[in-house]
């Protein structure tokens, strides 16, 4: 089951989803990527179980914001890879650096892409969330931390966006992504949405 011609497919994997010539469709029969999209259950955060749904849930909110045909196409990148190496992250070791699911998926997306605005925001997704967290449990320590982020991110509005995609499904928390959007525009960084 959720094999076709001898092996896992996006279409099954990622429900609704049918992928774009050219790239996406290069991406979405990597095996690698496959596999990760089939990993999970559901849990704290991510009540859709396997990683393909959240990616499904991703890109039906994508298509009901109707992004231009350009970012339609990034975001979708971005939500293929940015989860799908969770799998792969060794639960005995710190969850950080080249161990951090997010630095697995950039590490996959550097296989078939340059673009460094794609690659650090797949790369960088969760770190808001960490800083959020991390802020509430010790107070200002934080600013450092977002200042370093922000120095990262090459294109903000593609960022923002990202994360409050990510943040807008089932089981996520809308604080984060709310004082997120602020920093950005307490620093004066443009921001898109809400």
């Amino acid at each position: 089951m959720g094999r076709g011609r001898g092996r896992l497919n996006v279409e099954y994997l990622v429900p609704g989803f049918r992928p774009a010539p050219g790239l996406e469709a290069e991406v979405c029969a990597d095996p690698e990527l496959l596999e990760g999209l089939a990993w999970g259950r559901p849990r704290r955060g991510h009540p859709e179980g396997a990683v393909g749904n959240h990616v499904a849930d991703l890109c039906r909110a994508i298509d009901r914001r109707g992004e231009p045909p350009q970012r339609r196409a990034e975001l979708r990148l971005i939500a293929l890879m940015h989860d799908s190496f969770k799998g792969q992250v060794q639960h005995a070791r710190s969850r950080t650096g080249e161990n951090h699911h997010a630095m697995r998926a950039r590490r996959f997306a550097e296989r078939y892409t340059t673009d460094e605005r794609l690659l650090a925001t797949i790369e960088l997704h969760d770190a808001p969330y960490a800083i959020w967290k991390r802020l509430r449990r010790k107070g200002g320590e934080g600013d450092h931390a977002l200042t370093r982020l922000l120095a990262r991110i090459p294109d903000r509005d593609l960022f923002m966006r990202f994360v409050e995609l990510d943040a807008s499904t089932e089981g996520k928390d809308s604080e984060p992504v709310k004082w997120f959007r602020g920093e950005l525009r307490r620093r004066g960084g443009p921001v898109e949405g809400g």
